[in-house]
């Protein structure tokens, strides 16, 4: 019975994909328009040195926003944004070190070498000395055990280890067996435990320091960005990560007691502190500062009156991570690929229109900023949109479109599919529908699998939109050596590739706003 069903469900797949016939000569005809020659255009300008990586709030994202309005106006796209204009203004609020020290008895140790810290962790502290620092083992306070039980530490300053006590037989001190609790995947619990206890700094001893520093870097040196005003950090503490070699010169003498009291943590789980007398000098200097942003909108109305209220919302971001000293990170594919893209959707469905054959729902291309902050400028939009959210039919997100991955070296013509199922079955059928009549593209749906341990589904535009209920689909190549590195330039660009894509983007935004009835969501989200 189970294999005379799955016949038939194959039958039907195949007979529904041949009885498909696209009428001639209708709008779908203008994706042809969208070729390598005019994205190449578009993404020269973009990741170029002179928009200087695009970096939000920054000058080269300005000049990137009013490159891309001028495109929208070219085509004769009505300006829909904010004040009669193509933007929709973000105020963003960004903190990175000014600069940063740490001398321990005189001796100068180095940022990013001997010890790290993230700016948007830590409140503006330009100087701080202290005489004395207290090792308290792993920095835990929870009903089972606790680090700081019957001592006060106001104003004082701790130095800890990472984790959390596990004796000899690899069982947790708290968990009793060889899963680790919360203490150890929750790093704000020790920074709420330690300002609750009044500790003033907190020094946490890295073993994986190289590591994190290097899968941290832009992060610890480009901050942190948010939108609207920060939240007070009533939970944290100022605190610094260090390495083994810096903890080493604060214990001196006193290493052998330092040992002996981990080891009964460990073995007995006996808190166990030890005073260590070693002059610090800690320097904490933050600029924080306010920075506007903007998403950058180009509107087309739909042609039949009774649809042209709901739309189909096309998304790329524009914005990238900007400079490093001398580095630009030009970020050719991650995302002005993306970004061009959509612009050169944008025009030939313009031109679709201005002939007559442009759809019947309108379509909304959006380029969005701070998606390397946090997805910020499609979370702002979500939360503050144009247009009301329940009139979006689908979100399609274009993120990194102009790269071939190691697997796909030998055959560029693929794309990643993310996310075209997870809400509506319709939408995962029409685009590989479109696909199937038009561009014959490889789709390859190894990132949406659910237990992905990359989670590209969280990570772009699109997600912002699915979590409001809107299907969304994302296509992307997959990353490769020069993923957020300053080599991501325009010559490694594969503008046949990207065109293919492109046409693909073009034919499923027609074909949702097109149809005669909306597409539903049906399928149900845990």
């Amino acid at each position: 019975m189970k294999f005379k069903l799955l016949v038939f469900l194959i039958f039907s797949t195949t007979f529904l994909f041949a009885q498909y016939e696209e009428p001639a000569n209708t709008g779908h005809d203008f994706a042809k328009s969208i070729n390598p020659e005019n994205l190449r255009e578009y993404l020269a300008v973009l990741a170029s040195d002179e928009y200087e990586g695009r970096e939000t709030g920054q000058p080269g994202q300005e000049k990137a926003a009013e490159f891309i309005a001028k495109q929208f106006e070219s085509f004769g796209m009505p300006a829909v944004g904010e004040n009669d204009s193509y933007f929709q203004e973000i105020a963003f609020f960004n903190e990175k070190w000014v600069s940063i020290m740490l001398n321990v008895d005189g001796e100068r140790f180095r940022h990013l070498t001997d010890f790290y810290a993230f700016p948007g962790a830590n409140k503006n502290r330009p100087k701080y000395n202290t005489k004395k620092v207290f090792f308290l083992g792993y920095g835990i306070d929870d009903p089972n055990y606790s680090d700081y039980r019957g001592k006060k530490y106001k104003g004082k300053t701790a130095m800890i280890y990472a984790g959390e006590p596990k004796n000899s037989n690899g069982k947790y001190l708290l968990t009793g067996n060889a899963e680790p609790s919360e203490w150890t995947s929750d790093f704000d619990k020790k920074l709420a435990a330690a300002k609750k206890h009044g500790v003033e700094t907190l020094l946490i001893i890295d073993p994986d320091i190289k590591k994190n520093i290097s899968d941290n870097r832009l992060k610890i040196l480009g901050g942190r960005t948010i939108m609207g005003k920060p939240d007070a950090m009533a939970s944290r503490v100022n605190h610094l990560f260090i390495s083994s070699t810096v903890a080493k010169a604060i214990v001196g003498s006193k290493m052998q007691k330092v040992i002996a009291a981990r080891d009964r943590i460990n073995n007995i789980g006996k808190a166990k502190r030890v005073k260590l007398k070693s002059k610090l000098e800690i320097r904490q200097k933050i600029d924080d500062s306010n920075l506007i942003g903007s998403n950058v909108i180009g509107f087309l109305e739909g042609s039949d009156p009774n649809m042209k209220n709901e739309m189909v919302i096309v998304t790329a971001h524009y914005d990238h991570l900007g400079k490093r000293g001398e580095s630009i990170f030009n970020g050719a594919d991650d995302n002005a690929s993306g970004t061009s893209t959509v612009v050169g959707v944008a025009k030939a469905m313009m031109e679709a229109k201005n002939q007559g054959k442009g759809p019947r729902r309108s379509v909304l291309f959006m380029l969005v900023s701070g998606e390397e902050k946090g997805l910020l400028g499609s979370q702002y939009y979500v939360n503050h949109p144009l247009f009301p959210l329940e009139t979006a039919v689908a979100n399609i997100n274009v993120d990194m479109v102009g790269r071939v991955d190691a697997k796909y070296a030998n055959n560029p013509n693929y794309i990643y599919v993310i996310g075209s199922d997870r809400l509506s079955t319709e939408l995962h059928e029409i685009n590989e529908q479109m696909n199937t009549t038009h561009t014959n593209l490889i789709l390859d749906y190894k990132y949406n699998d659910e237990n992905d341990p990359n989670r590209y589904y969280y990570r772009s535009d699109h997600y912002n939109f699915a979590q409001n209920g809107i299907p969304a689909v994302f296509f992307f190549n997959g990353t490769h050596e020069d993923y957020h590195r300053p080599s991501d330039t325009i010559e490694k660009i594969n503008f046949e590739k990207m065109a293919k894509i492109g046409q693909l983007v073009y034919h499923t935004a027609f074909e949702l706003a097109n149809r005669d009835k909306r597409i539903e969501v049906d399928v149900l989200v845990d």
